[in-house]
């Protein structure tokens, strides 16, 4: 497979969830996102009021995602500036909000939390491109230093936080796996993902046209996890977006001459991760 087109990105998560008012109070009022549409069992959020960027699909029935299982290590969201994410963790102070951590990455500072159903939530920025180091290699050395947390809230607005910028983004998605190997072979061989960070035999960070990472996965849930299961809380499936349908129909034709199971809805592909995480592949709309 030659490389993913260099303007793939990430669409929405879906999330199966059991409480859908509980998830829908902490994604508005916690998080700051907006209502697109409601339904009786599914609720779509927004940040500009027509991109979905959370969807939440409610099954009272189902069990908690078991700890040593692949799914949904965090899904992040990509604030436009320092000053957005400043705003953001000001209000997190502000209102108390639990968070897991806060770190410097060098090509971006991020601020972990979770949802009362225990899916991570990261919410970042992005350093400039162009102040990005790279090793001898051309890859991104994997870095994670404590936030700056004086110097980040000392460019907060004055003003009000109310929700995320309307041009807020998924920026990317972080999976636990089952096998490392068994996943370069699918995200990086089958789909074309290039890879831009590796942390040992652990973790691997890869993405469309450069970026620091669209996909990161890991097998920090252990290596006996099982895979994502369809009865559970987490993860139902994340989008890829490609940009346009001919981009589709190149990633059909690797998935065919690769014998990878999928099947086609409403022109999206449908399919999994070999840990069974569920991915829709589509074109931009024009």
């Amino acid at each position: 497979m030659s490389p993913i087109h260099e303007e793939t990105h990430i669409g929405s998560v879906s999330l199966k969830v059991k409480n859908l008012e509980k998830l829908v109070h902490f994604y508005t009022e916690t998080i700051g996102l907006q209502i697109l549409t409601k339904r009786k069992t599914s609720v779509e959020l927004t940040a500009d009021g027509i991109t979905p960027l959370i969807i939440l699909e409610s099954n009272p029935e189902l069990h908690q995602r078991p700890m040593k299982s692949a799914g949904l290590y965090h899904l992040a969201l990509l604030v436009p500036t320092r000053k957005d994410l400043a705003n953001v963790l000001y209000h997190f102070i502000e209102t108390n909000t639990q968070l897991l951590g806060a770190s410097n990455h060098k090509f971006s500072e991020a601020i972990y939390l979770q949802d009362p159903e225990n899916n991570g939530i990261e919410i970042y920025r992005d350093v400039d491109r162009e102040d990005w180091v790279r090793d001898e290699r051309g890859k991104l050395p994997a870095v994670s230093e404590p936030l700056d947390v004086q110097s980040l809230l000392a460019e907060r607005d004055s003003k009000s936080w109310s929700r995320l910028p309307e041009n807020t983004v998924m920026g990317h998605v972080h999976l636990n796996v089952i096998h490392i190997g068994e996943a370069e072979n699918f995200y990086m061989n089958v789909l074309g993902f290039e890879e831009q960070t590796r942390m040992g035999n652990h973790a691997l960070f890869i993405s469309a046209g450069g970026y620091h990472h669209h996909i990161a996965v890991n097998i920090w849930n252990g290596r006996d996890a099982v895979s994502n299961q369809e009865d559970v809380t987490g993860l139902l499936h994340y989008e890829i977006i490609v940009p346009s349908r001919l981009e589709v129909e190149k990633v059909l034709s690797a998935l065919e001459r690769e014998k990878v199971p999928y099947h086609i809805e409403s022109e999206n592909i449908l399919l999994k991760d070999p840990s069974g995480n569920g991915i829709v592949i589509k074109a931009r709309k024009p």
